[in-house]
């Protein structure tokens, strides 16, 4: 299956690059998508996605389809074909 990964903010600016598309194994999960993109962009372990089991650190989100933030007990779910996935900073000030 196909899935497109898009880079926002520092995911962007770690990476080098807006998104890209990876070819997944059917029942691939969303730690599986992190996994893949971590090894593809090791740059993106350096405070971004932790290396160790492959969800995001600190304030760092992934969103499925512009729909749903996936949260860190959610990332064994499976992905689906199509799927648009967001890795992205959520910062807050005030």
């Amino acid at each position: 299956m196909h899935v497109h990964v898009e880079f926002l903010g520092t995911f962007r600016l770690a990476a080098g690059a807006r998104g890209t598309t990876l070819e997944m194994e059917e029942g691939a999960t969303f730690r599986d998508l992190v996994r893949t993109v971590a090894h593809r962009y090791p740059a993106l372990t350096e405070g971004m996605i932790n290396a160790d089991d492959y969800t995001l650190e600190g304030s760092n989100a992934l969103n499925r389809n512009g729909q749903r933030m996936i949260r860190r007990h959610e990332m064994d779910e499976p992905l689906a074909d199509g799927d648009q996935i967001t890795l992205m900073a959520i910062l807050a000030g005030g």
